[in-house]
């Protein structure tokens, strides 16, 4: 079975843990780096991404984050962790992991007045999934190996690149659990397998001085 783990450092990471507990899954809420080392794979929830970057302050978690992948941990970025995983970021530009290759745009679907629910279909099954987008980031760029799993009309909402997984919408705040299986199923390859071929380039380092906001905010 595989060890799923949902960082827990801000955001909407109880709903997450719960939507995987409905699967049967034991869910590690995850509040240091060190737990890393025992997870198959990990989500980064959507909440906000700025003070998400204040709160990784606190302990090297763009070090440990880009080692975990590196040797073969799954992801599973949801609006902000979407963000947080791609190549680039713009509106404005800040740092992220880059493992993703992906240019992505923070808060371009509108404001949280824009919020919306709709169905969307997931490209090789034409299954219906149900999306709610918040205050949702863009995927304004994609590179070469990064699959679109499904699109919003002719936007790319969800994608893949080898161990990661990003939306840009809120999988958790549905009963649909189509994408907890397909994380689950993610990690599980790589505990069959031991893949460690997920190397990709590092971004930007977080600059010093960011102070430490701790708040819970379900916008990206």
């Amino acid at each position: 079975m595989a060890r799923i783990g949902v960082l827990a450092l801000q955001g909407n990471f109880a709903k997450h843990a719960a939507a995987f507990e409905e699967l049967g899954e034991r869910v590690v809420e995850v509040r240091h780096t060190a737990p890393l080392e025992k997870l198959d794979g990990l989500v980064i929830p959507g909440g906000e991404s700025t003070t998400l970057l204040n709160l990784m302050r606190d302990e090297p978690w763009f070090e440990a984050l880009r080692d975990y992948h590196s040797r073969g941990g799954a992801l599973f970025g949801t609006c902000a962790g979407a963000i947080l995983l791609s190549r680039r970021v713009r509106n404005p530009e800040q740092p992220s992991l880059g493992l993703l290759d992906a240019v992505i745009r923070r808060n371009a679907f509108g404001r949280q007045v824009d919020s919306f629910e709709t169905k969307i279909a997931l490209d090789a099954s034409q299954q219906r999934l149900t999306a709610v987008f918040i205050r949702a980031p863009r995927f304004v760029e994609l590179g070469q190996g990064v699959e679109v799993l499904a699109r919003l009309g002719d936007e790319p909402v969800l994608v893949r690149q080898n161990l990661v997984l990003a939306a840009t919408f809120h999988p958790e705040l549905t009963r649909d659990r189509q994408l907890q299986r397909m994380f689950i199923d993610m990690a599980s390859e790589r505990v069959a397998s031991g893949n460690d071929d997920s190397r990709h380039p590092a971004a930007d380092s977080i600059p010093p001085g960011l102070a430490a906001e701790r708040q819970r905010r379900i916008t990206c």
